[in-house]
């Protein structure tokens, strides 16, 4: 591995699984975008928008990502006083901080970051998937939380943290999304309301009126 002697920061995409490997400086790493599924030490761990990683030199680590991750990593020759793996709460200070680029700002925003124990998370990608399959179903939070073993409490909290939306918003963007497919496509819009778990079409056109400005009637006159 390249040796760092200075500070330095860059923003990465990964693409696929990285054979575990060890550096001989300090790593900090979280998601702007996506998910990375780690393995540190022989333990499980993750990265993602709401919860970065801090991997100390020596640690040997193996990652895989979603096609879309994008990471900022940070790496440093060390510092005083870290020397075990850390999990820490990527705030909206982390997020801005890499936003504009200051290398030194990131560093402080991130150890100024809480602290949290080990979580489980949620694979955005896994939830789409499932929501997909069964868009015509009812999806309450308790159902979503099930799918990640976790409370309906918790899951609200943590995709407010990931995606900044609530489980029945981040769902009513999913059917609404499928439903301007389906009508463009020329469905009707009383088959296409069944087909995203709205019961009636005139819910649904009054979602997507007052959701997303899109008119049933000026694309049924198209």
């Amino acid at each position: 591995m390249k040796p760092v002697d200075t500070l330095c920061s860059s923003i990465r995409r990964y693409r696929g699984e990285h054979a575990r490997h060890a550096h001989d400086y300090l790593q900090i790493m979280f998601a702007l975008q996506g998910r990375m599924e780690l393995e540190i030490g022989g333990h499980c761990a993750f990265a993602d928008t709401s919860c970065g990683m801090v991997i100390p030199a020596g640690f040997e680590h193996g990652f895989s990502t979603t096609p879309d991750a994008q990471m900022l990593v940070i790496e440093h020759p060390g510092l005083a006083g870290v020397s075990q793996v850390r999990r820490f709460a990527v705030t909206s200070a982390c997020r801005e901080s890499a936003r504009l680029g200051n290398m030194a700002l990131q560093l402080m925003q991130v150890l100024q970051a809480p602290k949290i124990l080990a979580r489980r998370g949620i694979d955005l990608a896994q939830l789409d998937d499932a929501l997909a399959a069964r868009l015509d179903e009812a999806w309450n939070t308790t159902r979503m939380a099930n799918l990640f073993c976790l409370s309906p409490q918790r899951f609200h909290a943590r995709l407010l943290e990931l995606t900044g939306q609530t489980p029945q918003a981040y769902l009513r963007q999913h059917r609404l999304d499928q439903a301007e497919q389906l009508l463009r496509r020329g469905m009707p819009l009383d088959a296409t309301a069944l087909q995203v778990g709205y019961r009636a079409a005139s819910a649904l056109s009054f979602a997507l009126k007052r959701e997303r400005n899109f008119s049933t009637r000026k694309l049924r006159t198209r």
